[in-house]
C-alpha cells in the first residue's frame, strides 16, 4: 500500500555532492519519521539521517556537517544534501519511512529500493 521511489544516485570524485531524493505515496495516513540509510558491501546497513514529524534530526555522526536532510510534508518527500563526498561514503543509500496508514493503526516501516553512491578518484 505504501511506494518509495528513490533517486540521485550516482558517480562522483571525491569533495563532489550529490542529492537523493524519495517520495512517499499510497496509503499514508501520516508520516512518524523519515530517513536514509546505507550499507556498503560486508557491512551492516548504518543510520546515515533521520528526520522526524516533530522536526528533530539525527546524523551518523561521520557525515555531520556535510550531508543535510530536509523534507516537504506536504509531498511527501525526503531529500540527502550531500556534500564534500569521501570515499567511504560509498554505500548504496535506502530511503526509510515510517508510516501510519489509517488512523486506527499502527506504524511501519517502508524501504525504499536503494540508490548506488560511489565516490572515487
Amino acid at each position: 500500500q505504501v511506494h518509495l521511489a528513490e533517486s540521485g544516485g550516482g558517480s562522483v570524485q571525491p569533495g563532489g555532492s550529490l542529492t537523493l531524493s524519495c517520495g512517499a505515496s499510497g496509503s499514508i495516513f501520516s508520516i512518524n519519521a523519515m530517513g536514509w540509510y546505507r550499507q556498503a558491501p560486508g557491512k551492516e546497513r548504518e543510520l546515515v539521517a533521520r528526520i522526524t514529524n516533530g522536526d528533530s534530526i539525527e546524523y551518523l555522526h561521520s557525515v555531520r556537517g556535510r550531508f543535510t536532510i530536509s523534507r516537504n510534508n506536504a509531498m511527501n518527500l525526503v531529500y540527502l544534501q550531500m556534500d564534500r563526498l569521501k570515499p567511504e561514503d560509498t554505500a548504496v543509500y535506502y530511503c526509510n519511512v515510517l508510516v501510519v496508514s489509517t488512523m486506527a493503526s499502527g506504524p511501519h516501516d517502508y524501504w525504499g529500493q536503494g540508490t548506488q553512491v560511489t565516490v572515487s578518484s
